[in-house]
């Protein structure tokens, strides 16, 4: 099960979870008082209301994220964050309406009864991807740096995977550490029954005239898993192995497809989100406006060429953050942290992201859509071309105001940043929907809440 499809699967727990605690709820309360013996009366949209707010709290307190990580108390410190903020936001909502919504008594039962029904969904999911006795067994095909890599990110999953170690087939020369390169006495099939293996990871870094095919398929044959590096990687870390990924595996892959209804669709929530956008933040605007004056002088907007789209160049606008004569001696340079160029309102505006309001404008130009890989300036993208693989691929759709990288990854500033962020880029091309677009935008409510990632 992919990053991405963990993530939905524990936002519909949750929400079933939501449903019930208002039914039980309710089935409580109708017993305390005999007007609500019709248990639907309540309605159908304030259930859905409940169910809305409680979920998304949960998403901003970062519930959904790193289960392998989290320990029992940091969960149950999350969740009792997320219904004190659920609390609060109810409360709001009962004060500025005449009419008592839900009912004396019933919000508190039902956010304790959710409370404890999402502790222990979690709980138990948690288990499943800790215990070693759910563990699936997982050997790896070479011994050379693929193979080193695709070794390394296991620890980090939050599948609940064990290594048994690795097989050599080749004269690769062994780079894992030592001690994990199994006996392969008996063929390929009678190790990994020996080891009890669930998975063959498949990571020779040359697989002319060396790959086991008849052993791999004997294995396959025989119910074990199989699959290359490249597919293993993407699976476990959200992102794509540039390094080990070739035209072919791009072609053949599931994924990567763009189709124009795909891109209608896309293009008409863009147009609606930035209309909203431009609408709730529009009497903002004059204010910042005459922050970005009074704080130092300058134009306002600040206008830099990115390469967009099939390698378009275009216009993005931003609201200034940094000194009119920030790049007068150097050139175009990427930002640093801590950069002495940024103006005092300008940190607080790069931190808040309050600098990318203009790109509403962009998106309804047609120039960017909402989400997708950032663009960059077409200095940067000379010299990334030249130095990554497959960094023009990121151009294939419309560049965005935010993207999975931004959310997975911090700022990046650097060539090994932007091979980095290729990988969330690449990932996000190849599995391009709706729903993916809607998660990467909550996530970046978070971002922006928690002032993450800028410089």
């Amino acid at each position: 099960m992919g990053q991405n499809k963990r993530t939905i699967l524990l936002v519909l727990g949750d929400s079933t979870a939501a449903f019930l605690a208002m039914l039980a709820a309710i089935s409580i309360q109708a017993h305390k008082n005999p007007a609500m013996e019709n248990a639907m009366a309540l309605g159908g949209v304030k259930i859905f209301l409940f169910m809305l707010i409680v979920v998304f709290l949960s998403f901003l307190a970062e519930i959904y994220k790193n289960h392998h990580e989290l320990i029992t108390s940091e969960i149950a410190v999350k969740i009792l964050a997320s219904l004190g903020v659920s609390c609060f936001v109810f409360s709001f909502l009962i004060y500025t309406n005449d009419n008592d919504m839900y009912g004396r008594g019933l919000l508190a039962t039902a956010i304790i009864i959710f409370g404890i029904l999402q502790f222990f969904l979690h709980m138990t999911y948690r288990i499943c991807v800790k215990s070693r006795g759910l563990a699936r067994r997982i050997v790896i095909l070479g011994v050379g740096p693929t193979a080193r890599d695709m070794g390394a990110i296991i620890p980090e999953s939050d599948e609940n995977y064990l290594l048994s170690g690795y097989i050599q087939c080749s004269n690769e020369t062994p780079q894992v550490p030592p001690g994990t390169i199994l006996e392969n006495r008996g063929g390929l099939l009678e190790t990994v029954k020996r080891v009890k293996a669930d998975k063959i990871v498949v990571s020779l870094t040359e697989r002319r005239g060396v790959f086991p095919f008849h052993e791999v398929m004997a294995c396959k044959l025989a119910g074990v898993e199989v699959m290359d590096a490249p597919s293993f990687y993407e699976h476990v870390t959200g992102k794509l192995f540039p390094e080990g990924i070739n035209p072919s595996w791009i072609i053949f892959s599931q994924g990567f497809k763009i189709s124009h209804l795909r891109k209608v669709v896309k293009r008409g929530v863009d147009v609606f989100c930035a209309t909203i956008g431009i609408a709730l933040t529009a009497p903002f605007m004059p204010l910042i406006a005459l922050a970005i004056k009074l704080d130092s002088p300058g134009p306002v907007f600040y206008r830099q060429e990115r390469v967009g789209e099939m390698e378009k160049s275009f216009f993005l606008y931003k609201f200034r953050t940094m000194r009119a004569d920030a790049e007068s001696g150097t050139g175009a340079v990427w930002a640093q942290k801590n950069d002495s160029r940024v103006t005092r309102i300008g940190e607080f505006f790069r931190k808040s992201r309050i600098d990318e309001l203009p790109q509403f404008f962009n998106i309804l130009r047609g120039d960017m859509s909402m989400v997708g890989p950032r663009p960059e300036r077409p200095e940067f993208v000379r010299k990334l071309k030249e130095a990554i693989p497959y960094y023009s691929e990121r151009h294939f759709v419309k560049p965005g105001v935010t993207g999975w990288a931004q959310v997975s990854y911090p700022y990046g500033a650097s060539v090994e940043d932007a091979l980095e962020k290729l990988r969330y880029d690449l990932y996000y091309i190849k599995n391009i929907s709706l729903t993916f677009d809607l998660m990467i935008i909550l996530e970046t409510i978070q971002v922006v809440l928690f002032r993450r990632g800028a410089r």
